[in-house]
């Protein structure tokens, strides 16, 4: 089976996501490239920010600035200035291990990173 992004196709571009099983059926079914599948979760409403339409996650070290943004961005509706929690890649300090059979990334949403320690998170008001 061909796997098509049918949101590619409608922007007037081939879609072509390559082949699943079975792999004898020449018929089409429909995915998303990873270009629409953030475009797609952008636009749904936080689970764990119910109110909050941009999230700023402030670099874990970096308290001053995270102490800086709070202060300045308390009040404002829609936004919640929040520190990393991560201390590090835990899949990367492992070293040599089995493969990983999960499929899914722990982080669903990708933010746009800024050089000055922070990265910002939008999502769709509810």
């Amino acid at each position: 089976m061909r796997v098509i992004c049918a949101s590619c196709r409608v922007e007037g571009r081939s879609g072509d996501l390559g082949e699943k099983a079975p792999f004898d059926d020449p018929a089409e079914t429909h995915g998303y490239c990873p270009r629409h599948a953030a475009l797609l979760l952008a636009a749904l409403p936080s689970l764990s920010f119910p109110d909050v339409e941009l999230l700023i996650v402030v670099r874990r070290h970096d308290v001053t600035l995270f102490e800086y943004l709070q202060r300045r961005l308390d009040g404002v509706r829609g936004v919640k200035v929040i520190l990393d929690r991560r201390v590090s890649d835990r899949r990367h300090a492992l070293g040599q291990r089995a493969p990983d059979r999960r499929r899914l990334r722990r982080r669903l949403r990708l933010g746009q990173a800024s050089s000055l320690g922070y990265t910002v998170v939008r999502f769709r008001p509810r």
